[in-house]
């Protein structure tokens, strides 16, 4: 008996669907998304950058081919949001991806533009060798153009290419302000975060000594640590801002600290009785916490001088967070003599703590004086989960809806030196003052990227689930495949002994 599963018309019908979905693929890009993050889904803002292109973008992805896993990972991907952009754009955005090791022209091409290369060690037959790669892109609108000129594994992809594309784009940034004149942390101190503001927004420092309605071209205001009082006058000012809507960032010590005496106490600058007022209330107090950063201290054995790391429960570890576009996708930030926030104020104004210490904390009131060596216990962190960040909305000022972000803690940021400040604290910076300025939603994007879950975050029954089942599916997959086959075999010798069977 013939088959007549594969007729003709069949053969045809089913090269015609081939055809019909190579077409459709064309013109739509379609990828399903069941990462839990939804990190390969293009966020609303995105597709609003792309919507309302007026000029046409080109993007320049220069990748060298045939890297290791990890790095060839980053260029497939690449190419991917690149396919999504340009379908999401209607015709405005147009790329290639090259690899500039396989031309001098347009390896020399890509460094003037900025795309600079980044060595990589590659591994063959038992032995390293390093090789010159390139991961890197140019944007281009006009004869403007923007340089991402290192793509890095893990890095928020969405975030480089929308914040480029808008940066070179949009012709009217917001403008933002960082307070001066009352000692606080100026632009200087500010370099790595500001940098990173810059990508969207105007910054400029702010006097306070400036008419009130000069604050009106700013979109946010922002003030970091300021150590000498706050004149009346300087305070109303702020409260003339809130009154019409205004943002504002607030970083505040309410104590310090000096290592050179050992000696721990309060800052009063007035800004803290003017957000009493408000029913903010920031404890005068340090934060004590067991997830804590550590600190060197240097220890004398006969002739040597050594240094130990040592915990420091000063210096809390953050790592608990509440849904909110500015802690969206933060791991650890670290903070430095913080303190806790409350509020008293009436239901008027929304208050929403963002960023909590750990299960395991503690408060110490000031004056007061660090003991470096001390013996920590479990009673030394008899509380939990004490906000170090918060939001409030509502009428601060007045009658009209204004936004205000308090963290207590004005150092987070503060470059000192030429140590880099971690990732999560510019994170928790820049995002707090794009939420304040930016109402597009790109501040969800600078956090999201690939990263890694590591075992050591989970718990032990669940990695020893984990590992039972990643040693027996691929067993038990065979086993069943072949279970499956002996089944199917069987039958088919059955059937074939039937007197039926032709």
């Amino acid at each position: 008996m013939k088959s007549k599963i594969f007729t003709p018309s069949v053969l045809l019908l089913v090269i015609g669907i081939l055809l019909l979905v190579n077409i459709l693929s064309y013109f739509l890009f379609i990828r399903l998304d069941i990462t839990k993050d939804r990190r390969y889904t293009l966020s609303k803002a995105t597709k609003n950058i792309l919507s309302t292109l007026k000029e046409p973008v080109t993007v320049s992805a220069y990748f060298t081919a045939d890297l290791p896993p990890q790095y060839s990972r980053v260029r497939s991907e690449f190419k991917e949001l690149l396919v999504e952009y340009s379908s999401l754009s209607k015709g405005q955005l147009a790329f290639e991806v090259v690899d500039p090791n396989k031309d001098q022209e347009i390896e020399n091409t890509a460094m003037q533009a900025g795309v600079q290369p980044v060595i990589v060690n590659i591994r063959e037959r038992d032995q390293v060798k390093q090789q010159k790669a390139y991961m890197g892109a140019v944007v281009k609108v006009g004869d403007r153009k923007e340089v991402i000129p290192f793509i890095q594994p893990e890095s928020p992809m969405e975030y480089l290419l929308s914040t480029a594309i808008r940066k070179i784009s949009i012709t009217n940034k917001p403008t933002v302000g960082i307070i001066i004149g009352h000692g606080e942390s100026v632009s200087s101190s500010l370099q790595q975060v500001i940098a990173s503001l810059q990508v969207v927004n105007n910054v400029e420092e702010v006097d306070l000594n400036q008419p009130s309605a000069a604050l009106s071209k700013y979109k946010a205001l922002i003030m970091v640590g300021p150590t000498e009082v706050v004149p009346e006058s300087h305070l109303a000012k702020l409260d003339q801002f809130l009154s019409k809507g205004g943002r504002l960032m607030i970083a505040l010590n309410r104590v310090a600290g000096d290592f050179s005496t050992l000696q721990g106490y309060s800052v009063e600058t007035g800004l803290e009785g003017w957000l009493a007022t408000k029913g903010i209330l920031v404890e005068s107090s340090f934060i004590v916490d067991a997830s804590c950063g550590s600190v060197g201290v240097t220890q004398q054995s006969g002739n040597f001088q050594y240094t130990t790391n040592i915990s420091f429960p000063y210096l809390p570890l953050i790592k608990q967070y509440a849904d909110h576009p500015i802690t969206k996708g933060l791991g650890m930030v670290l903070l430095q003599f913080a303190s806790p926030i409350s509020f008293t104020g009436d239901t008027s104004i929304h208050f929403q703590p963002i960023a909590f210490t750990s299960e395991k904390t503690g408060t110490i009131a000031v004056p007061m004086r660090f003991e470096v060596q001390k013996q920590w216990t479990e009673s030394d962190f008899n509380r939990s989960s004490l906000p170090v960040a918060a939001v409030f909305e509502g009428p601060l000022a007045g009658a009209v809806h204004a936004r205000l972000v308090l963290i207590s803690d004005a150092d987070f940021a503060v470059q000192q030196g030429r140590q880099q400040i971690q990732p999560d604290n510019v994170s928790l910076f820049a995002n707090t003052v794009e939420w304040l300025s930016d109402d597009t939603g790109l501040i969800e994007l600078r956090t999201k990227g690939v990263k890694a879950r590591p075992l050591d975050d989970v718990s032990d029954g669940r990695k020893m689930f984990l590992k039972v089942i990643n040693f027996l599916l691929p067993i038990i997959l065979i086993i069943a495949y072949g279970v499956y086959r002996i089944i199917r075999n069987r039958n088919i010798r059955m059937k074939r002994m039937e007197d039926v069977y032709i």
